[in-house]
């Protein structure tokens, strides 16, 4: 979609066509397209159908809002899921930031969460389309903010409480994890870590990377983490930290949190740690906030043997062990005949095992269903017979 053709959607015909794009069928694009060609030229009314299919796409960002907000394709991929977007602009509050710059805003996700809270919000970026985009998202939502075609390595940022960016992580091969193949790169990040800022970066970032002074928090979103951020001058105040959002709100764990926790043997509970956890190193923060041990010093897997409601925890999804199976694939599978599983959900961790795989060759019927984890004991492969809480 180009300038021109974002900007015609916009005027009261692009919106008649583009609300009777969203009508049409999207599993046949052929027929929707047929039907739009009755009311406008092929121009238009490919960027109403690629506008209507963006918009069901990002209802898993962005939810109900999504249906008046507008997108690019790579602007949705690379756009902040709202509700982490929401707890970053919220967190910003709570440092009484009062001005935010946006350094590649993109369509304008994280712009309209600081917006919403009353930050005084600017956004720059070098795409003409995607700034277009983010103008028409923030008047959609009757938010206060400008955006513009600017180079945000040439914008003096001092006059901003906090600077913002989520530099592109992409090169001409791809999808790249090479903080050297960024865009702006790791030297213009560096640089604004040395003040008052937050970073949105990939939450695969090696510790050691992260400079001093500065917190690393990951983030993950109902199990899924999405990102980690870094956050320097007073906004940083730990080393590290995992947050979790789920249904029942909001909790955040950091390095303080953490007095370290031993190898023990498999308790009455097993708990798999949120990915946000894991990628922060506070799995041993789990394991003692539960009573409990890790089951071998370098898997994520937490056991305890205390109650049920008191190792109930936000960051991590617990299982009851029911029983060890045999880790031999013929023993397994007999014990699961025996059993009459039919249907298995195999979870592994430590252990050189592809589940689909196994699944297949385990070939079991029967009208039992059951979850088996597979992973490491002090070092020896195990299998477990669990039941989720």
């Amino acid at each position: 979609m180009d300038l021109d053709a974002f900007r015609w959607l916009l005027t009261d015909d692009g919106q008649a066509l583009l609300a009777r794009a969203e009508e049409l069928d999207p599993a046949d694009p052929l027929r929707a397209q047929t039907a739009l060609r009755r009311h406008a030229g092929a121009e238009h009314a490919a960027a109403a159908l690629t506008q209507a299919g963006l918009r069901r796409r990002a209802v898993a960002k962005f939810g109900d809002l999504a249906a008046r907000l507008y997108f690019t394709p790579d602007g949705l991929e690379q756009a902040t899921r709202l509700a982490v977007a929401r707890h970053r602009a919220a967190r910003l509050r709570a440092f009484d930031a009062l001005s935010l710059v946006d350094l590649g805003c993109g369509i304008g996700g994280d712009l309209l969460a600081a917006a919403e809270t009353g930050i005084v919000s600017v956004g720059v970026d070098l795409d003409p389309v995607r700034v277009a985009v983010a103008g028409a998202n923030l008047a959609a939502l009757g938010l206060d903010g400008v955006v513009s075609v600017v180079d945000a390595t040439t914008i003096d940022t001092s006059p901003f409480d906090v600077a913002y960016a989520d530099p592109a992580r992409r090169s001409a091969r791809g999808r790249s994890f090479d903080v050297d193949d960024w865009t702006p790169p790791w030297s213009f990040v560096e640089s604004l870590l040395a003040r008052d800022s937050c970073v949105k970066v990939a939450p695969g970032i090696p510790h050691d990377l992260v400079p001093e002074g500065v917190e690393a928090e990951w983030v993950s979103d109902h199990g899924e983490v999405k990102e980690a951020a870094l956050w320097s001058g007073r906004l940083a105040t730990t080393r590290r930290r995992a947050t979790v959002i789920g249904d029942g709100g909001l909790a955040t764990l950091t390095d303080e949190d953490d007095p370290g926790a031993g190898v023990r043997a498999v308790g009455r509970y097993l708990y798999e740690p949120d990915g946000a956890v894991i990628r922060a190193g506070l799995v041993t923060a789990v394991a003692a906030a539960c009573d409990g041990g890790l089951l071998d010093e370098h898997i994520a897997y937490v056991t305890t043997d205390a109650d049920v409601v008191d190792a109930r925890t936000p960051f991590a999804r617990g299982y009851e062990v029911l029983e060890q199976l045999p880790y031999r694939e013929k023993a397994l599978r007999a014990a699961l005949r025996e059993r009459g599983v039919g249907r298995l959900t195999i979870k592994k961790r430590g252990v050189d095992v592809v589940p689909e795989e196994l699944r297949r060759r385990l070939a079991l019927a029967g009208d039992a269903e059951a979850t088996i984890v597979l992973t490491r004991v002090a070092g020896a492969g195990t299998a477990l017979l669990v039941r989720p809480l």
